[in-house]
């Protein structure tokens, strides 16, 4: 059983930047693949950024430019650099890790992005 915990999440204005983190039980060395997901009100999940161990990156169209995945590997930690960022942006953010077969969910971390 992975468990991840994230951190970082608050309230920026327009254009302003956030740093998430996702610390998981685990090396990152076991785990496929870790990944950040969003989800806004009334709307599906979305696939924001993914890593895996040996750092290719891939990210959602909307946030390319903009955001950054990365990962510390003697913290067994994921990030997420958001800058420039927009009223869209706005949701709660997941760390998910997958192992094998399984996936994992953090328990989320609310970011809001409002004037």
């Amino acid at each position: 059983q992975v468990q991840l915990a994230e951190s970082g999440g608050g309230l920026v204005r327009p254009g302003g930047s956030l740093r998430l983190s996702c610390a998981a039980s685990e090396s990152l060395f076991r785990l496929t693949v870790m990944g950040w997901y969003r989800q806004a009100p009334g709307k599906q999940r979305e696939l924001v950024a993914t890593i895996v161990p040996f750092g290719t990156t891939t990210y959602a169209d909307s946030v390319k430019g903009r955001f950054t995945i990365s990962r510390d590997n003697a913290k067994n930690t994921v990030y997420l650099q958001m800058n420039s960022l927009k009223h869209e942006d706005t949701a709660v953010y997941y760390c998910n890790a997958g192992q094998q077969s399984k996936s994992y969910w953090g328990q989320g971390t609310q970011v809001t992005v409002s004037s």
